[in-house]
C-alpha cells in the first residue's frame, strides 16, 4: 500500500452508498445534530428538510430518504453525484467528474445541464439559489466529508413552499454539530489510480452548553481518469459552534473551499448497427472511460480576458470552486409557546470552470482538407515531438483521428449568494388534536458575474495524458493554426459565445403552512408566494443572435498577424444590454397521511411550484437587448405540478416505501454546448420503491424508480412531441447487500439503468448498464477500520450523454461514461 498522504480520489471516501431505510434521531430544535444509532425505532426515522418541523417518516405525507455518516463510510461515493445516485427518483450523471453532474428527479427534464428542479443544499440553505447556473452547477461547489452528519433527500411535495426554485425536491447535506465528543483521522490512496486524501473531524464539550466541531480534508492526484497531471488538488474546512441554552440553542458556522478537479466533457467512442440497436466500441489508443482529452502538453489557453486583454489561463484548473462562507442558525421560544427558527448565510463564491470540449472528432486528413485545403500538412505543435510533421495522418497513433477542441475557459468572477430563512411557528390544540401553525419569509441575493473566454484547439486523440495540440498549413506552407490554436474563439461553433455578464437575482418569499395531527391522522398544506427581480448588464460577441465580435489582434504580440490571430472574439464592452426585469409565483402543497397502524402509513398529496429562470434566459428570444425587459412574460418562470401516493411500512427489521407519481412540467431554457433554446411541456408518471431488510448479520437495501415520460408540446421544435426526453431510461435501481461479521463487513452496491435515447428526437440509444462496487472493511480494535473499495469493479462502460442524436456518416459519437474501474484502501482512526 502507497504511504498515507490520505484519502480517496474524488470527494469524501470512495463507493457508492445506501440511502435506504438510513435513520437519523434530530430533535426539531437542532437540525443538524447526528444521528443517535441507540434511539428507539419509532424515533429513529425523524426528517426536517422541506417541512414545516422535525417530523416521523410514518407521520409524514411526503417522500423522503436519509442517510446517515456510518452509511457514508461504509460505501464511500467519488463525488456527491454517486452519493446522490442511489436515492429513489433520483437520476444522477455522475460522469463528468468532481462536480458538473446532471441531476434530476421523477422524471423532470434536464434540458440543458444542472439540477434545475431539484435544489442542492447545506444545512438547510442552498448552496445557489439556482442549481443550473450555466458553467456554475451546484453540486461543483460541494463536497462530502466528515463533516457530513447525515444526508437527507425529499422529493416533490412540499419542497416547492418550503424552498424557492425546488419544485422537484431538496437534497440537504447535513453537518456534524459535535454533539459526541472525540475526533477521526481518516487516510486513502488509490491502488489502481494516483490519488491521495487525508480527511478529519473533531468534536468538543467546552461546557455543558457550549460546543464546537471542525472538519475538512485535503487531496491531491490524478483522479479517476489518465491525465498525466494532478488533475484533483485542494480541500476543504468547516467549522460550527453551538450555545445552548434554556428553549434553544445558536450555532455560528464557517467554510472555507479550495479546490480544483478536472471536468470530464465528452469523448470520442465509435459506434456501428443501427440507431435502435447500436454497438459502441472504443476508438484505438483512447479509452472511454478511463482517457480524457486533457494532458499536460495541452496546459496553456492563451486568450482575452473580460476586458479584452491577452491573458493565459491554465486548463488544469477544471472545476475550481473557491467558497468562503459564514452563517448562524437560532431556534428560541417567545412567550406563549411561539418558536422563532433563523437560518442566515453569506457566501463568496467565485472560481473557474475550464475544460476541453471536442466540437467535432474526424480523420486527420478530413480536417486539414476543411481547414487547409487541398495538399495541406500536419504537425506536432506541442509535446516531445513538437515540430515533427505528421508523414502519414492516417495512421496517427492508430486511429488517424483529431480533436476539434473549444476550450470552455469560464471565468466565475462572483457566484455570490446571501440567504435568509425566518421561520415563526405555535401549536394549538384543536378539534382533539393539534394544529401547527407556521409563518416565515425567506430571502435570498444571488449574483452571477461570469466571462466566457472561449478558443478553439487542434488535438489528436489519444489517451495515457499523451494528448498533443496539432497544426495544419496549407499548400504553399502557410499556418492555418497558431502553436495549435485554430481561432481565438469560439471558431468551431460560428464565433460565438465570448460573453461577459454582471447579474444580479433578488428573490422574496413568504410562505405560511398549517399542519393538524389527530391520532392516526396528519393533514397539511402549505402555500409560498416568489417574487423578485433580474437586474444587471450582459455582453457578447453573439448578443442577439448576430456574429459581430469577431477582429482582427496581434495576440501573441510579436508583430505579425498570424491566421488564427484573425479569428480573435472580443466583448464589446462599450455596448451592453440591460437585464430588468420581474417575476413572481405561487407555489402550494396539500397532503394528507394515515397511520393505519404503528407499522404501516398511506398518504397522497398534490402540490404545485415553480422555479424562476436565471442566465439561460440570456442570448435568446425571451429577453429584449434594448430594454432589459422580457419579451415573453411566461419565460421568467417554469410550473410543475406533481401529485402522489403511496405507503410506508416499518417493522421487525424490515421496511418498504412505495409511492406512485404524476408530473407536469412547463421549462424555457438553453443549451451551451449546442446553442439551442427549448421552450416545452413534459408529462411523467411512475412508481418509485425503496426498502430495507435486516436478519442478523445480512442486510440488504434497496430501491427502483419506473418512468414513463414524454415531451407533449414544443414551440421550437414539434417533431419531438410524444417522444421520450432524452437521456430519461424508464427503469433505474441500486441494491446493497451487507455481510457483518464480528470484525469484517462484506458488500457491494449494484447500480443500473435501463437504455435511453441520446437526444429528444428518439433515434439513438444509450445501451443499458449495471455498475458493480464492492467494499470489504476490517477492524481488528475499537477504534480502527481499514477498508478496501472498489468502484466499478468489472470495469463497465455506462454511457450517461451523447452529442449526436443519431448515428454520424463516420461512426463517432462525443459522449460522456462513467469512470471505468478505480480501487481505493482506506485506513482510519478514532480517539
Amino acid at each position: 500500500m502507497k504511504a498515507f498522504h490520505i484519502l480517496l480520489a474524488s470527494t469524501a471516501l470512495a463507493l457508492p452508498l445506501p440511502v435506504l431505510a438510513q435513520t437519523a434521531d434530530v430533535p426539531a430544535t437542532d437540525t443538524a445534530q447526528p444521528a443517535d444509532d441507540t434511539a428507539p425505532a419509532d424515533d429513529a426515522d425523524i426528517i426536517v428538510t422541506g417541512v414545516a418541523r422535525g417530523q416521523n417518516r410514518l407521520d409524514s405525507s411526503v417522500s423522503v430518504s436519509s442517510l446517515g455518516q456510518e452509511a457514508l463510510q461504509t460505501n464511500a461515493p467519488r463525488s456527491v453525484a454517486e452519493l446522490f445516485r442511489n436515492i429513489p427518483g433520483v437520476r444522477s450523471e455522475s460522469s463528468g467528474g468532481e462536480g458538473n453532474a446532471n441531476i434530476a428527479v421523477r422524471g423532470l427534464p434536464v434540458a440543458s445541464g444542472g439540477s434545475k428542479f431539484l435544489q442542492l443544499q447545506e444545512d438547510g440553505l442552498p448552496i445557489l439559489e439556482y442549481g443550473d447556473i450555466t458553467f456554475g452547477n451546484a453540486d461543483i461547489f460541494l463536497r462530502a466529508d466528515l463533516n457530513v452528519a447525515r444526508v437527507e433527500a425529499i422529493r416533490g411535495g412540499s419542497a416547492s413552499t418550503f424552498a424557492s426554485n425546488s419544485p422537484g425536491g431538496v437534497i440537504n447535506m447535513i453537518s456534524d454539530t459535535g454533539e459526541r465528543e472525540g475526533g477521526v483521522i481518516q487516510g486513502a490512496t488509490g491502488i489502481d489510480y494516483r490519488d491521495f486524501r487525508t480527511d478529519f473531524s473533531y468534536s468538543k464539550h467546552l461546557s455543558d452548553t457550549l460546543r464546537v466541531h471542525v472538519g475538512g480534508f485535503y487531496r491531491f492526484g490524478e483522479g479517476p481518469r489518465e491525465a498525466g497531471y494532478d488533475a484533483n488538488r485542494g480541500g476543504q474546512i468547516k467549522l460550527n459552534v453551538t450555545k445552548e441554552f434554556t428553549g434553544g440553542y445558536v450555532r455560528l458556522y464557517g467554510k472555507y473551499l479550495d479546490d480544483r478537479a478536472i471536468a470530464y466533457l465528452p469523448n470520442p467512442i465509435r459506434v456501428s448497427g443501427t440507431n435502435d440497436d447500436p454497438k459502441y466500441s472504443e476508438i484505438a489508443g483512447f479509452s472511454i472511460n478511463r482517457d480524457t482529452l486533457h494532458s499536460p502538453n495541452i496546459t496553456r489557453n492563451l486568450t482575452l480576458d473580460g476586458n479584452n486583454n491577452p491573458v493565459v489561463n491554465d486548463i488544469r484548473d477544471g472545476q475550481h470552486p473557491l467558497v468562503k462562507a459564514v452563517g448562524f442558525e437560532t431556534q428560541f421560544q417567545l412567550a406563549a409557546g411561539w418558536n422563532v427558527t433563523n437560518r442566515f448565510r453569506y457566501s463568496d463564491i467565485s472560481g473557474r470552470f475550464i475544460s476541453n470540449f471536442p466540437a467535432n472528432v474526424d480523420s486527420a486528413a478530413t480536417f486539414a482538407t476543411a481547414l487547409a485545403g487541398a495538399g495541406s500538412t500536419l504537425s506536432y505543435a506541442t509535446g516531445p515531438n513538437a515540430g515533427r510533421v505528421i508523414a502519414n495522418p492516417a495512421t496517427l497513433n492508430g486511429n488517424g483521428l483529431l480533436a476539434q477542441i473549444v476550450v470552455f475557459d469560464t471565468k466565475l468572477n462572483s457566484l455570490d449568494n446571501i440567504t435568509n430563512d425566518f421561520r415563526l411557528s405555535h401549536d394549538i390544540a384543536l378539534g382533539g388534536g393539534t394544529l401547527g401553525l407556521t409563518a416565515g419569509f425567506y430571502k435570498s441575493r444571488q449574483t452571477i458575474d461570469t466571462d466566457w473566454l472561449w478558443t478553439s484547439l487542434l488535438s489528436d486523440v489519444v489517451g495515457g495524458g499523451n494528448a498533443a495540440l496539432v497544426n495544419v498549413r496549407n499548400a504553399v506552407g502557410t499556418s492555418i493554426t497558431q502553436n495549435g490554436v485554430f481561432g481565438y474563439a469560439a471558431s468551431y461553433f460560428g464565433g460565438c459565445c465570448r460573453r461577459s455578464y454582471d447579474l444580479n437575482y433578488d428573490t422574496n418569499a413568504p410562505f405560511a403552512s398549517l399542519n393538524w395531527s389527530g391520532g392516526a391522522l396528519t393533514l397539511d398544506g402549505s402555500v409560498r408566494y416568489d417574487f423578485g427581480s433580474a437586474k444587471g448588464t450582459v455582453a457578447g460577441a453573439d448578443l442577439g443572435g448576430g456574429r459581430v465580435g469577431i477582429t482582427t489582434r496581434d495576440i501573441n504580440r510579436d508583430g505579425v498577424i498570424a491566421d488564427a490571430e484573425r479569428r480573435v472574439a472580443i466583448i464589446p464592452l462599450g455596448s451592453p444590454a440591460p437585464v430588468d426585469y420581474d417575476f413572481n409565483y405561487w407555489s402550494y402543497s396539500l397532503g394528507a397521511n394515515y397511520r393505519l397502524s404503528p407499522d404501516l402509513a398511506l398518504f397522497g398529496r398534490y402540490s404545485r411550484g415553480g422555479r424562476a429562470n436565471a442566465d439561460r434566459l440570456l442570448f435568446g428570444p425571451a429577453v429584449s437587448t434594448t430594454t432589459g425587459g422580457l419579451l415573453n412574460a411566461d419565460a421568467a418562470v417554469d410550473i410543475v405540478r406533481q401529485a402522489e401516493a403511496g405507503m410506508k411500512y416499518r417493522a421487525n427489521g424490515i421496511a418498504f416505501y412505495a409511492t406512485g407519481f404524476w408530473a407536469r412540467t412547463e421549462e424555457q431554457n438553453f443549451e451551451a454546448t449546442t446553442q439551442r433554446f427549448f421552450d416545452r411541456n413534459y408529462r411523467a408518471y411512475g412508481i418509485e420503491l425503496e426498502g430495507s431488510i435486516k436478519r442478523g448479520p445480512f442486510s440488504l437495501n434497496a430501491g427502483g424508480t419506473w418512468t414513463d415520460a414524454k415531451i407533449v408540446s414544443d414551440a421550437v421544435n414539434p417533431g419531438t412531441v410524444g417522444n421520450r426526453p432524452r437521456r430519461q431510461a424508464e427503469f433505474v435501481f441500486s441494491a446493497t447487500p451487507q455481510i457483518d461479521v464480528d470484525r469484517f463487513t462484506l458488500g457491494a452496491n449494484v447500480i443500473g439503468t435501463t437504455s435511453s435515447y441520446a437526444q429528444d428526437s428518439n433515434q439513438l440509444k444509450l445501451p443499458g448498464y449495471t455498475q458493480v462496487n464492492a467494499f470489504v472493511q476490517f477492524r481488528p480494535a475499537e477504534q480502527v477500520q481499514f477498508s478496501v473499495n472498489a468502484n466499478n469493479l468489472f470495469d463497465t462502460i455506462g454511457l450517461t450523454e451523447a452529442e449526436e442524436g443519431a448515428i454520424p456518416a463516420n461512426g463517432i459519437v462525443r459522449a460522456r461514461s462513467i469512470n471505468g474501474r478505480t480501487i481505493s484502501a482506506t485506513a482510519r482512526f478514532s480517539f
